[in-house]
């Protein structure tokens, strides 16, 4: 017995509806990233010169500092339409509505038959509609590309963990000979693991998702008799995963003579200082998007104050005037040297001694409300600011009311995402799809920032897990499909 999960004629009017959503964005409000000039440079330089690289003092130089999936992307545009941002950003809302279209088969084959086309068609609508990833498409970041290839393999996992044949015995009645089986098997997670090593070329955090696959199989396959599966199924991931990246490792070998299967980091070239012990110290209580433009972003670019680091900061007076006097060291010439950083680094060292709670649970903790519970204004020309409210309105009621309205509707997606994990939650897919979503989030609480945009990728699955909201199926309906299985 099977079901559509949503009609024509639905999918037709979610996609022009987003569509017009997804255009609306690009034509008032694009955006400019930093990172921006980066990726158009190298897919510039690669397409006009044949070298993956940028200028440096004059000289194109060969890097290696970010993976090549996104520029990739940008020089196939370029070469088949034209060098326009413009373009680039309606190809991008291209792949993100195809990325709808993929969180509603997700929802789809989560839910019974008989409220498939209900779990379906809402999540359609419930991701053509969403600003959050919408807004995405209107800015030359790997946002979108990465979301779209990251929720193309959350949805081949989530076909498998809902068919019967991952579990059924070789000798099971089956069209398939027990060889056959386990070459579709081998098969279906040799893709997974290859779709997930292509989105580590946009994003070298794409494989998380292959970790909560992990996670997911041991707890289905957690018998002994089912160990070999467990172990073949791993093998099968890890080799899709490096035939993507094989070639990049090879393209590092040859030109740096090291072998690299991802990018760096802090998205260095080879031999650049990172100071890491400014890193750790801004770990210890950054837990603001915003403390991000005034500490880190500056960094080696314009002067850091002390009145713009929070209280939260320092444990003491004392401890204040020390920070004032590092900075002042590093206002003189704009530089964070090797001796300075290791200071940061001391310092860091000992407000995790003095309270290793705070550095390893509440920091990150407070990351977490960050990157989930904001309103989501980030690339709109809105200040993000409620309080105090009454003087907020008063000041600027249209930056107060979209910034509320964006605000609520963030917290409807993720109330309703958890309303339909819990009704599902039974099912061994809802659990990889949570699973996915808190591996990914803490470990993005360690970078060295704290942005929403680092948790966009898991947005198709609350939708998903929100469309399961509206898809509960009656008792009797329940009963039935039970009957029939």
């Amino acid at each position: 017995m099977s079901a559509r999960p949503f009609s024509y004629i639905q999918l037709g009017l979610a996609l022009a509806a987003g569509l017009g959503l997804r255009l609306s964005f690009i034509w008032h409000f694009p955006f400019y990233s930093g990172d921006t000039k980066f990726y158009e440079e190298l897919a510039r330089n690669w397409l006009d010169h044949g070298v993956y690289g940028l200028y440096v003092r004059g000289a194109l130089t060969a890097v290696d500092m970010r993976v090549p999936g996104y520029p990739a992307f940008l020089a196939a545009i370029y070469f088949v339409i034209g060098r326009s941002a413009r373009v680039v950003m309606v190809a991008q809302a291209l792949v993100d509505l195809s990325t709808c279209v993929l969180a509603a088969l997700i929802a789809a084959r989560l839910a019974p038959v008989s409220r498939r086309a209900v779990a379906g068609t809402a999540a359609l609508w419930m991701a053509a509609l969403c600003p959050f990833t919408a807004d995405y498409t209107a800015v030359v970041m790997t946002e979108t590309l990465a979301t779209f290839v990251t929720t193309a393999a959350v949805l081949v996992l989530v076909y498998f963990l809902t068919s019967t044949v991952l579990d059924s015995p070789p000798d099971a009645p089956s069209d398939l000979s027990p060889r056959r089986k386990a070459f579709s098997l081998a098969g279906w997670f040799l893709l997974l693991g290859f779709i997930a090593g292509l989105g580590t070329l946009v994003r070298p955090e794409t494989p998380l998702v292959l970790g909560a696959a992990g996670v997911a199989l041991c707890v289905r396959w957690w018998r002994p008799a089912n160990w070999p599966k467990l172990i073949l199924a791993t093998c099968w991931m890890c080799a899709g995963l490096l035939l993507p990246l094989a070639p990049w490792a090879a393209r590092n070998a040859r030109t740096f003579g090291r072998v690299e299967f991802l990018g760096p980091r802090y998205a260095q070239t080879y031999g650049d200082f990172i100071p890491r012990g400014y890193f750790a110290w801004t770990r210890t209580w950054m837990t603001r998007f915003g403390d991000a433009y005034m500490v880190t972003w500056s960094l080696g670019n314009q002067p850091i104050d002390i009145a713009a680091i929070p209280a939260s900061a320092f444990d003491s007076g004392a401890e204040r005037a020390r920070v004032a006097e590092l900075l002042g060291r590093y206002n003189s010439n704009l530089a964070m040297t090797p001796v300075l950083d290791r200071e940061f680094a001391n310092l860091a060292a000992e407000r995790t001694a003095r309270n290793p709670l705070r550095t390893y649970i509440f920091v990150p903790a407070g990351r977490i409300a960050a990157m989930w519970f904001t309103p989501r204004i980030e690339l709109l020309p809105y200040s993000g600011k409620l309080w105090p409210p009454g003087e907020r309105w008063r000041g600027n009621p249209a930056d107060f009311g979209v910034t509320l309205g964006f605000g609520i509707l963030s917290c409807a997606y993720l109330g309703l995402a958890a309303v339909g994990w819990w009704r599902y939650r039974a099912q061994m897919a809802a659990t990889f799809l949570i699973l996915f979503v808190a591996i990914r989030t803490l470990a993005m609480t360690q970078l060295q920032t704290v942005e929403p945009r680092y948790v966009i990728e898991c947005f198709p699955v609350i939708v998903a897990l929100g469309a399961l909201a509206w898809a509960m199926p009656s008792r009797q309906s329940a009963a039935t499909e039970s009957a029939s299985e």
